[in-house]
């Protein structure tokens, strides 16, 4: 998913869920912010202070991407959920190792994470990590049947879409080609094709294997699933159990569902621009509220936690140390994402007998 799903979607799921305003703004930039984080190391303040954060997504051309830690540590656990081919603990699909680590939606993976989640309820960073977590959740239905590594699964030859545009794009072809041949890293071979809410396509995948997907559906189930999670998590059940809860009122899904499919443009961030509008002027059963999403800089969680103004870090900066840092959103998302990946990588992923990094 992109901003409109992974930020604005997820605000609406949350209020429909039973959250505040506060409190889904806290969920919906946690949410959006995994795909932004991409700094990592320590920050260091001039009264002798130090905090060692980490990044929690990288850009397509970054040299980190070639880098198979790198790939087991951001991708694996932020992006491509590994789905055990959609097999419970002590099982194993078909197939080589490899099938285990292809994202499988609303996997056992995916529901023991939601339980790692929803134990830490009581931390001061529980909404952060929270919006985490639904990001991760989120992408095991946009991210399904692609892997957070170099695999020759993620090739994608044959792409055919509902939008002709799209699929004559030269440039669209060339890029499709570079990456399933040279660089077929999770789903970019597939370039935005899984993340555009109303695309309906399908590919042939490395294995030779015809693929089809309707994106409208599947981002349809994803957001329900989404919304009873976070009622879960609000009403601290730690077992999970979605199926027990209401999910989306009826008449807010028919209006998601629409947005969903009319909200055709290819841009995440002028899509990201309707929801907001749509938000803005009441179309849910919340009533109207104004949200924002400002990733860096000024107006930003990192620029009222330490004032860097800058979008990346030279690794050199010295910060003046803020009593209200201890207590921030910027820490307490950097707090849960640590929580976050040791969780996934060293208790939830050896259940399933994947040892990543």
């Amino acid at each position: 998913m992109q901003i409109d799903g992974h930020h604005t979607m997820t605000y609406v799921a949350a209020r429909l869920a039973g959250y505040g305003h506060r409190q889904a703004s806290i969920i919906a930039y946690s949410a959006q912010y995994v795909d932004d984080a991409t700094n990592s190391g320590v920050i260091s303040f001039r009264n002798g202070a130090m905090y060692s954060r980490i990044s929690s997504a990288h850009k397509m051309l970054d040299y980190r991407n070639a880098d198979e830690l790198a790939n087991h540590r951001v991708w694996v656990p932020f992006h491509f959920l590994p789905g055990n081919g959609g097999k419970p603990a002590g099982e194993n699909p078909e197939g080589t190792f490899i099938r285990k680590l292809v994202c499988h939606p609303d996997s056992h993976i995916a529901m023991a994470m939601l339980r790692a989640c929803v134990n830490d309820h009581e931390k001061p960073y529980a909404l952060h990590r929270l919006g985490i977590t639904i990001h991760v959740y989120a992408d095991t239905w946009a991210h399904q049947g692609f892997a957070g590594v170099n695999h020759k699964i993620n090739e994608v030859g044959d792409i055919k879409s509902n939008n002709k545009s799209m699929d004559r794009s030269f440039l669209n072809k060339i890029a499709n080609f570079f990456l399933s041949k040279s660089f077929p890293l999770g789903h970019g071979a597939a370039l935005s094709y899984p993340d555009q809410p109303s695309l309906v396509w399908e590919y042939r995948n490395g294995l030779n294997e015809e693929v089809r997907r309707n994106n409208p559906e599947i981002f349809m189930d994803a957001v329900d699933k989404m919304c009873r999670a976070m009622q879960c998590f609000r009403g601290k059940d730690l077992g999970m159990d979605l199926e027990s809860m209401p999910g989306l009122p009826e008449k807010d899904a028919k209006k998601i569902y629409s947005l969903i499919k009319s909200n055709r443009d290819k841009s995440g961030e002028k899509r990201h621009e309707k929801w907001l509008d749509e938000i803005k002027k009441g179309s849910f059963s919340f009533g109207p509220e104004d949200i924002e999403y400002i990733a860096k800089g000024r107006g930003s969680w990192k620029y009222k936690s330490i004032s860097q103004l800058a979008a990346s870090d030279t690794g050199r900066e010295v910060f003046k140390f803020k009593k209200a840092f201890m207590s921030s959103n910027w820490k307490y998302f950097h707090d849960a994402l640590q929580a976050h990946r040791l969780g996934i990588l060293h208790d939830v992923l050896p259940k399933y007998g994947i040892c990543a990094a």
